[in-house]
């Protein structure tokens, strides 16, 4: 499954928590990325300094669900289920 194009539910609820450009602390879950455009579009996608995590997210038409509604919910299920005690 390809990304849906402005559904930005990855670079909302997941967490990074590596150094990314303007957020050297990473991002926590539930924040939006600074780097998600008003069109929620990955302003780095494409370039060197994308994190990691980023390239590696793969979509999934389970976790994604049918909108991005549901890909947000789901994705924030997950990094709760995944989060550190």
């Amino acid at each position: 499954m390809k990304c849906r194009p402005g559904c930005g539910a990855c670079c909302i609820a997941i967490s990074i928590s590596s150094p990314l450009p303007g957020m050297p602390a990473g991002k926590p879950a539930g924040t939006r990325c600074i780097h998600l455009t008003r069109e929620n579009l990955c302003a780095l996608f494409g370039r060197p300094e994308r994190p990691r995590v980023c390239l590696d997210f793969k979509a999934d038409k389970e976790l994604c669900g049918e909108n991005p509604a549901q890909a947000l919910a789901n994705i924030r299920r997950l990094e709760e289920l995944t989060a550190p005690s």
